[in-house]
């Protein structure tokens, strides 16, 4: 399997793996907003995407985007859950 080298689709790997996150831990998402404790609720989670996208990427090439990726996908699309970090 060839490594993804292209910026843009390192991007849309993190995103789509974070997307899935999203999904399917939907209440832990709410819950970890809510309580400002997301990364300690989403551990496993997201060491299971982080090592999935080093996986499928170049080593030491786009490493930085899977962290943009949960702030997009995580953080600013839970805007609406009712949080005192916001």
């Amino acid at each position: 399997m060839n490594l993804i080298d292209n910026p843009e689709q390192a991007r849309r790997l993190a995103r789509a793996i974070l997307s899935d996150v999203a999904i399917y831990n939907r209440e832990k998402v709410e819950a970890g907003i809510k309580n400002d404790n997301l990364f300690e609720v989403l551990t496993d989670e997201l060491e299971e995407g982080r090592q999935h996208y080093h996986s499928r990427v170049a080593p030491g090439t786009f490493d930085h985007l899977f962290d943009l990726a949960i702030v997009d996908v995580l953080i600013k699309r839970a805007g609406k859950i009712e949080s005192s970090i916001w």
